[in-house]
C-alpha cells in the first residue's frame, strides 16, 4: 500500500485528470512581502527564510530560464511531461496585475506547462488579481490559489510575526469562492504555543469554511531567522517526529474525501535546517503517515463529523 491508497493526494489527481504525470516547477520571480518591506512590517514571519524552499533565493533568471532548469531536472528523475509553474517564494500577488499578467504568461506560454499555482499571503490578494487568475483558468489553465494560512488562531499569528489574521483568510477566500478559483490552504504543525489540539481545531475552522486542497507540513527551524534564535536559548521545541506523525494522521482521517492534499510534509535542505534533524528525512515521514494510517484500518475521511474533544479556543 502507498500514501495514495490512503489519501487524495495532489499528483494522483493530476495523473486522473491529465492522463500523465504533472510535476511542478517552483519560480522564484523577484517578489518581496508585505511583511518585510515595511507595508505590515519588518522582519518578516518568525520562522521565515525563503531559501528554505527556493533555489532561486540569491539569483533573478528568467521565468523561462528556471523553467527550463526545473524541467530537465524533474523529467529526469520523475518523467513527468506536463508541469505546472509554481510561483512560491515570498507573496507572488504582490504587485498590480499587469506585472503579475506578465509573468504569468511567460510560464505558460512554455509548451508543456498547463498551468500555475500561485503561493501568497491572505491580506495581498486584491481583487484585479483574482481577476487576472480567473481569467487565465477561463481560457483552459490549471489555476490553484495557495493562501498561506497557518494557524486559524490570531494569538499565534500575532505570536510568529505572520501580519495578518485569520479574517483575511476568510475574506480572500471568499473572494476566490465567488470567482470559482480553487484555494489550497497551508497549515503549519508544531506552530509556538500550539499541539494537537490547536493543529486540529485550525484544519476544522478552514474545513468549514470550505477549501479544495490542504498543505500541511511541520514547523522546521532553519538559519537566518527569528525561531532560530529562541530555538538557541530552549524557548522553542519543535515536533518529534512521531509526534507530527500521529497529527497528519489526524487531520488527514477527518479531511473529506474530496480535499486534495498537495502535501503532507515539508523539507528543508541540511545547510540551512537547524532542527528538527528529521524535516530533512521527506521519505522517512511519507512512510510513517501511511504507516500510522495503516495501522489504524483508517483513511483520509475515515473520521469526518466526529466532533473534537479538549480542543483549545484559543492559541
Amino acid at each position: 500500500m502507498t500514501l495514495s491508497d490512503v489519501v487524495h493526494t495532489f499528483g494522483t489527481d493530476l495523473l486522473r485528470r491529465y492522463g500523465a504525470r504533472v510535476h511542478k516547477l517552483a519560480i522564484h520571480a523577484g517578489f518581496t512581502c508585505p511583511n518585510r518591506d515595511g507595508s505590515k512590517g519588518r522582519g518578516g514571519c518568525s520562522f521565515c527564510n525563503n531559501a528554505s524552499f527556493s533555489p532561486y533565493a540569491e539569483r533573478n533568471p528568467s521565468v523561462a530560464e528556471q523553467i527550463a532548469a526545473g524541467r530537465a531536472v524533474v523529467r529526469k528523475r520523475t518523467g513527468a511531461v506536463r508541469f505546472l509553474a509554481y510561483f512560491q517564494a515570498y507573496t507572488n500577488t504582490y504587485a498590480d496585475a499587469e506585472r503579475l499578467g506578465g509573468l504569468y504568461r511567460a510560464a505558460l506560454a512554455e509548451p508543456d506547462v498547463i498551468g500555475l499555482s500561485v503561493g501568497t499571503r491572505p491580506d495581498a490578494v486584491p481583487e484585479p488579481v483574482l481577476d487576472l487568475l480567473a481569467e487565465l483558468r477561463d481560457q483552459g489553465y490549471e489555476i490553484w490559489l495557495e493562501l498561506g494560512l497557518q494557524s486559524a488562531f490570531d494569538a499565534t499569528l500575532a505570536r510568529v510575526n505572520r501580519g495578518h489574521g485569520f479574517g483575511d483568510y476568510c475574506r480572500a477566500l471568499e473572494q476566490a469562492q465567488q470567482r470559482g478559483l480553487p484555494v489550497c490552504t497551508h497549515l503549519i504543525v508544531g506552530l509556538p504555543g500550539e499541539g494537537r489540539e490547536a493543529a486540529l481545531a485550525s484544519h476544522e475552522r478552514v474545513l468549514e469554511r470550505g477549501t479544495d486542497g490542504l498543505k500541511l507540513h511541520p514547523l522546521h527551524v532553519v538559519r537566518g531567522t527569528t525561531l532560530a534564535a529562541h530555538w538557541r536559548r530552549g524557548d522553542y521545541h519543535p515536533l518529534t517526529m512521531e509526534a507530527y506523525i500521529d497529527i497528519a494522521a489526524d487531520v488527514i482521517e477527518r479531511t473529506p474525501p474530496e480535499v486534495v492534499f498537495h502535501r503532507v510534509t515539508g523539507t528543508a535542505s541540511r545547510d540551512i535546517l537547524l532542527a528538527p534533524e528529521w524535516c530533512s528525512k521527506k521519505w522517512a515521514v511519507l512512510n510513517g503517515i501511511e504507516r500510522a494510517l495503516r495501522e489504524r484500518g483508517s483513511r483520509q475521511g475515515t473520521r469526518v463529523g466526529e466532533p473534537l474533544t479538549g480542543v483549545c479556543d484559543a492559541a
